[in-house]
């Protein structure tokens, strides 16, 4: 009775953290729409424009954000209480000197103000400053705290802009606002992670301390992260640059549906990401039936109401593309179960996990634009076949003999020692403090 009734607490518990995760990531999208949906009522046009051009340059220059975190969670994970602080001051820095060195070409190829390319360097930075705490706190095991971090990033990263936005600042003193709210919300993410944790740099038993965490780890999973943003954008892309102007809209309702089914089992992944760092094939075979659970819910959910999710994503003038709905669920379906898969390999120190998606991304291009039809269809079958190519290749990776520890260096030789996890070995039940320290 006893057993049976941790086994109910320790499910309510993961319930209850996994239910915040994901209310954290809904605000951050939700907070993400908003802003260019107040820009268009509250800019003209040609501001409207650079905002939302400001906006798309930080999302794909926060990547590096996003391998930073991948990385240090993974570490953490691996080494409990690892200090984080050089590799997360390297990783800034030369993402700072990219941006500035591209600055030039920002401004002259898309007619951006020196002002506003300023301030989304300035934003860029703090996102990926943000990232050091978000992933010391999912490599802890302490996802309430991580929910409250991510809603105080998404708060101070959007937050400002919006409320520059509301009292009239333009498009400049929006973006400022914006970057002051980002840099406010750094402290409380500090002290988020600070607080409650142990002295860094205890190494975990591990004699000498425990390695540091290289830049190599935080570009590889920054690859693998700008990998999965090109090859699930890729055919939306195509589809502008391919379709009359009409279908190029109406495919674009379609990816709506695409993304929907990309991320909203990805809470399942940040939850499983420390676990897989410790080794343990059963987690990940645990995160995959979930993941694949919720794809072909979403996909069977398409297939019985398409025309009221195009209706839903679109409005009501593509309600009749409802037939296409499941084949577009089915696509970012499949490229949830490849993120959960090619986490899983970040978490066991492969070294190019990300190359089956960039292959995917070359052979979508190549097929869509030199074999397929330049239809709605012709692109849309093109996609989920790209989509499904990755998984399987992933997946035969994954479950490859031999390829479990790909990569592993001292750093892995002595996280093995000093948590006593082998090859093969079950996943070990996390420490008491991580099982236990939700809050």
């Amino acid at each position: 009775m006893g057993g049976t009734s941790t086994q109910v607490s320790g499910a309510g518990r993961l319930a209850a953290t996994g239910g915040a995760v994901m209310v954290a990531g809904t605000l951050t999208n939700g907070l993400a729409y908003l802003v260019p949906m107040l820009g268009a009522r509250r800019l003209p046009a040609d501001e409207l424009g650079a905002l939302a051009t400001a906006l798309a340059l930080i999302t794909i220059a926060s990547v590096a954000g996003t391998g930073l975190q991948t990385a240090v969670a993974v570490h953490r994970a691996r080494q409990p209480h690892a200090s984080t602080a050089r590799v997360a001051h390297a990783t800034t820095a030369v993402s700072g000197g990219v941006l500035l060195a591209a600055a030039p070409l920002i401004v002259t190829t898309l007619h951006l103000p020196v002002g506003v390319v300023a301030l989304l360097v300035a934003m860029t930075l703090a996102v990926v400053l943000a990232a050091r705490w978000l992933g010391e706190l999912q490599g802890d095991q302490r996802f309430l705290r991580l929910a409250v971090g991510m809603s105080v990033l998404a708060v101070g990263r959007y937050g400002g802009v919006i409320a520059g936005l509301a009292l009239g600042a333009g498009l400049v003193g929006s973006l400022a606002a914006g970057v002051l709210c980002g840099y406010l919300a750094l402290p409380l993410l500090r002290l988020l992670a600070r607080a409650g944790a142990a002295t860094p740099g205890a190494g975990a038993g591990v004699p000498g301390g425990a390695p540091a965490l290289g830049v190599r780890r935080v570009l590889t999973a920054s690859n693998a992260t700008l990998a999965m943003l090109v090859v699930s954008y890729a055919d939306l892309i195509l589809a502008r640059q391919l379709l009359p102007p009409a279908e190029s809209g109406a495919y674009s309702v379609g990816t709506v549906l695409t993304k929907g089914a990309l991320w909203a089992p990805q809470v399942v992944t940040v939850l499983a990401l420390p676990r897989m760092a410790r080794a343990g094939s059963t987690t990940r075979t645990t995160a995959l039936a979930v993941v694949a659970a919720c794809g072909v819910a979403l996909v069977a959910g398409s297939a019985l109401a398409g025309g009221l999710a195009f209706r839903l994503a679109g409005g009501p003038d593509y309600t009749t593309l409802g037939g296409y709905a499941p084949y577009f669920a089915a696509t970012g379906a499949l490229y949830a179960v490849a993120f959960v898969l090619i986490n899983a390999q970040i978490a066991t120190g492969a070294r190019w996990p990300s190359v089956p998606l960039w292959t995917a991304a070359g052979g979508l291009v190549v097929v869509t634009v030199f074999v397929a039809p330049h239809t709605f269809a012709g692109i849309m079958w093109s996609a989920l076949a790209a989509a499904a190519v990755a998984a399987l290749v992933l997946a035969v990776l994954v479950h490859a003999p031999g390829r479990a520890r790909h990569g592993d260096g001292p750093e892995q030789t002595a996280t093995v020692a000093a948590v006593g996890v082998g090859r093969g070995r079950p996943d070990r039940q996390p420490s008491r403090r991580n099982s236990t320290e939700l809050t």
